[in-house]
């Protein structure tokens, strides 16, 4: 199966905007390059505008609709231009005050949903995550991206996720990759050694589903960036500069397929067990 692109909604929902504001132009009886000189910008903004390469600031779409007789339309363009925006974030925007903030919206998304399926290449999840080893996850990604260090506000707003497996009625499916249990690229033994055995912990939850997908395992899809699942209305996606927010059906559906497809190559129950009991007792 192919991988779906984590930024394609993103991208759709540009395209939409650009061909809404297209399609004003041509109602006003303008061609691009009178548009243009009416905004007062060069007509090749005009066309990066138009072919979605280049978005739209709130001021341009003001000058846009004004020289277009369509103020009536200004508002809900902005408010479209701005849902494109929050589809596709950089991590340094959002942390760009310190990463609280953003574990309180996380947290939010988890209570909201009855159901949370997550494929992790790279981690292991933050709902399952211990505090030592959510403190050097958060501390190596601030340093990473340069910003502010708010790491133990921040962490104590991840644990607060771990609740919702034992509160309410949520389930969580997570399927993680084997080398994740070996990873030491940020945390050391003993911190990975806890994290660990807080997976065997949680595993007998009844809130939990935890897939191991073996190293050994046949690739039948090969999403290299994390997703997250929240019922089947929204995918957030994971990539190392940004967080996409996958809303459109027929994408979300695509993620529903793939962690399909990948449940299949893991193992479950004793098996899994296992497999974290082997990273635990002879780490890679």
């Amino acid at each position: 199966m192919t991988r779906p692109s984590p930024s394609s909604s993103a991208q759709a929902a540009r395209k939409a905007l650009a061909n809404r504001l297209q399609d004003i132009r041509k109602d006003a009886g303008l061609n691009g390059r009178e548009l243009s000189a009416r905004c007062g910008w060069h007509p090749a903004k005009t066309t990066r505008i138009q072919a979605a390469t280049a978005a739209p600031s709130e001021a341009d779409i003001r000058a846009w609709c004004a020289a277009c007789g369509a103020e009536d339309q200004v508002p809900d363009l902005i408010a479209s231009a701005r849902a494109v925006e929050s589809m596709y974030v950089e991590w340094r925007r959002v942390h760009r005050h310190g990463m609280r903030k953003v574990q309180e919206e996380v947290l939010e998304r988890n209570v909201g949903a009855r159901v949370c399926r997550a494929y992790v290449s790279n981690v292991v999840p933050g709902f399952l995550q211990t505090e030592a080893y959510a403190t050097a996850l958060l501390k190596s990604i601030t340093q990473f991206q340069g910003t502010p260090d708010d790491v133990s506000v921040a962490v104590a707003s991840r644990m607060e996720r771990g609740r919702l497996l034992r509160e309410g009625n949520h389930r969580f499916a997570v399927l993680i990759e084997e080398w994740v249990l070996r990873s030491r690229r940020f945390a050391d033994a003993e911190t990975m050694a806890a994290q660990l055995e807080h997976l065997l912990t949680v595993m007998p939850f009844p809130s939990v589903s935890l897939g191991v997908i073996p190293a050994s395992a046949p690739c039948a899809v090969w999403p290299l960036e994390a997703f997250y699942l929240y019922d089947d209305r929204q995918v957030l996606v994971e990539t190392l500069t940004a967080e996409i927010k996958v809303t459109q059906p027929r994408e979300v559906a695509d993620y529903a397929r793939a962690f399909t497809e990948l449940s299949q190559s893991a193992v479950y129950g004793a098996q899994a067990r296992n497999l974290i009991v082997s990273a635990l007792t002879t780490p890679g």
